[in-house]
């Protein structure tokens, strides 16, 4: 074996080390293996396998060697003092905490050091800090936090870079991705935000557009209650049964998860159904009316399940049992209020075009009607205004419905009377209303 080629000397002078060290982050396996092998000789955890997102920089003197090693990596889960220094809510915590991350080791090396190079050497990383992650993984990180044994150091390098102390940890060490062990040792916690307002853009409504992605990339969940849970899952217990047998899953129990993930916000297809119900908790899925099975357990239902269910419910009687539940919580809409005809491509919709029917300015849901395949929206307007009270009430759709027959439809059969707009690809029409209907000196639709 080749002897180790012997350090070079550190200068005379320590602030030439100060001005002159370099920062490179450490992309190949052997530069992270020298690093582990520095953390196991000389700091006082030894080496980390980090966790998630993670990011390890060499600092090295104007010849090259190195005199400290850092390693960043995901942030801790449930930090209170953190998260009150924050301000933000529990789930804008589950959902943003990939900003944050934790310097999990910071080494200089006891035979390269000097006064100061802890200072400077955090400075010049938290200053590209944000810009590695960046480039790494699609996002930014706007704040930074750290832990300090107090029986060991008093955080002095950290105070001197402007980071903040928060307080005692509760004494638990992460000894896997979302498990984590007490070992009685509370450390000194320390933060510090890496850009301008960062605790006000982490606990903002939300998230600013270049920092949505971090959001995107979380599966979305119920944050309602148990008892919030049965009370939606019981609504659908009017739907009848398709199943002679029901099994483990009623189907109220399978339209009480899928109204959860239609309020969470969360995709809605089979498959995604699906994982948001493995995602929800066994008190939850209790509480949606999911049975216990021979290992006292609260199962998710399967992709097939769900399949299944939307094969053979009867859409009717779902629609009425939401207009049911509206009803109840919101009351009638007022009979003075427009009803608005409108077609559009649902974000979960999976693709098809439906035309819902709301109140205005209420906003009070009154039905749908999927566009059927190869079709418009003209005769699913049609359909659905068979469905809707119509009698005595102003319906309002766009220009594709100014049609002699939709207009007869909702005047001569269902007692309603109509807004249409005319544009310039009916000049026949435009010109008759512009000849026959005075201009209306002021809108006189509801704002």
């Amino acid at each position: 074996m080749q002897p180790a080629t012997p350090a070079k000397p550190l200068p005379d002078d320590p602030a030439i080390l100060l001005r002159t060290v370099q920062v490179q982050v450490l992309d190949t396996p052997e530069q992270r293996e020298r690093a582990q092998q520095l953390l196991a000789a000389d700091h006082y955890l030894g080496g980390v396998q980090a966790v998630g997102e993670q990011v390890h920089y060499a600092v090295s003197d104007a010849q090259g060697e190195w005199v400290a090693v850092l390693i960043f990596a995901a942030a801790a889960k449930h930090l209170r003092p953190r998260d009150q220094w924050i301000g933000w809510s529990d789930e804008q915590r589950r959902r943003r905490l990939a900003l944050v991350v934790n310097n999990v080791r910071c080494l200089l090396l006891p035979e390269r050091t000097v006064p100061n190079l802890g200072s400077v050497v955090l400075s010049r990383i938290l200053a590209r800090l944000s810009e590695d992650w960046q480039a790494r993984y699609g996002h930014p990180v706007l704040v930074v936090e750290t832990f300090v044994d107090p029986e060991r150091f008093h955080g002095g390098v950290y105070r001197g870079s402007s980071w903040t102390e928060l307080g005692l940890t509760k004494g638990h060490g992460r000894k896997a991705r979302d498990y984590y062990e007490t070992h009685e040792r509370p450390k000194r916690l320390f933060a510090r935000e890496l850009v301008r307002n960062a605790r006000r853009s982490l606990q903002a409504e939300h998230l600013k557009p270049a920092l949505a992605a971090v959001e995107a990339k979380v599966p979305v969940r119920s944050t309602l209650k148990a008892a919030e849970l049965e009370s939606l899952s019981d609504h659908f217990r009017a739907v009848p049964e398709y199943r002679r047998r029901m099994g483990q899953y009623p189907l109220y129990a399978l339209l009480g998860i899928t109204a959860c993930a239609y309020l969470a916000g969360a995709p809605r297809g089979q498959k995604d159904l699906a994982a948001f119900a493995r995602r929800l908790s066994s008190r939850q899925r209790a509480a949606l009316g999911v049975r216990r099975n021979a290992r006292d357990e609260y199962p998710a239902p399967s992709q097939p399940t769900f399949s299944r269910m939307f094969a053979h419910v009867a859409e009717e009687e779902i629609e009425a049992t939401l207009l049911r539940h509206q009803s109840q919580v919101r009351g009638a809409p007022a009979p003075e209020e427009i009803v608005v005809l409108d077609g559009k491509v649902p974000k979960h919709s999976g693709g098809l075009n439906v035309v819902t029917a709301v109140t205005a300015p209420g906003l009070h849901y009154l039905g749908c009607e999927v566009v059927a395949d190869k079709s418009n929206e003209i005769p699913a307007v049609r359909a659905l205004c068979e469905r809707l009270e119509l009698d005595g009430r102003l319906v309002s759709i766009d220009a594709l419905h100014t049609q002699s027959e939709t207009a007869r439809q909702i005047v001569l059969e269902h007692g309603g009377d109509y807004v249409m707009t005319v544009k310039g690809n009916q000049p026949t029409v435009q010109a008759a209303v512009q000849a026959g209907v005075p201009d209306p000196a002021s809108p006189f639709l509801p704002r």
